[in-house]
């Protein structure tokens, strides 16, 4: 079953200076290639700077992935240049400092899969169903602190459809009483989703 999830994605992505990008990878990961020598190898890196951006390579990164039977993941939580340049500065400082020069190559890389900025952070809840449960979404918004407030007030931004099953995007949260309720399921915080798998 093919994902393709760009329209929902596309609708997540606020682009409010040209600082701002949002970063994607498609991955061809070894579960899908056990003959991989790591876990997982990436085939192509993107950093998102408009919506058009995105339209304009969504059949590049379609045709990759396709080809690689690769995923593409893209991270919903906005990156900044700027503070990226600074944190690669920094990184770059300390490998050099450590005599690890080979990995000065990758550390845009490395910072920018790590840094986010504060604006707008999107979490994601990962569930492994056909069906996200209502009863945990009105939790979610009704039962975890910050109480929602109504329509307009949710906590949820999106339900993201994956290979099996669903990823709920949601605004931060008190995450203590989701724990108690669904001690078994996993909460990022800076993870991406799904934007196409072949």
């Amino acid at each position: 079953m093919t994902v393709n999830n760009l329209d929902q994605i596309k609708s997540l992505l606020d682009f409010q200076s040209d600082d701002d990008f949002y970063h994607l990878q498609i991955i061809k990961r070894k579960k899908e290639h056990p003959d991989l020598g790591s876990n997982n190898v990436v085939i192509k890196t993107y950093y998102i700077q408009s919506v058009e951006y995105l339209e304009m390579k969504f059949n590049e990164i379609q045709s990759l992935c396709d080809f690689h039977n690769a995923r593409a993941y893209i991270n919903l939580n906005v990156r900044s240049f700027e503070k990226t340049a600074f944190q690669m500065l920094k990184k770059t400082t300390d490998i050099i400092m450590n005599k690890d020069f080979k990995a000065a190559r990758k550390a845009f890389e490395s910072v920018c899969g790590a840094s986010a900025t504060t604006r707008d952070k999107k979490w994601i809840i990962d569930i492994d169903e056909p069906v996200v449960s209502p009863l945990m979404l009105a939790h979610i918004s009704y039962k975890c602190m910050p109480i929602s407030e109504g329509v307009n007030d949710s906590k949820i931004y999106a339900i993201i459809p994956t290979k099996n099953g669903h990823h709920i995007i949601t605004k931060p949260f008190d995450v203590r009483e989701f724990a108690m309720k669904y001690p078994d399921i996993e909460i990022h915080k800076n993870n991406p989703t799904i934007l196409y798998v072949p």
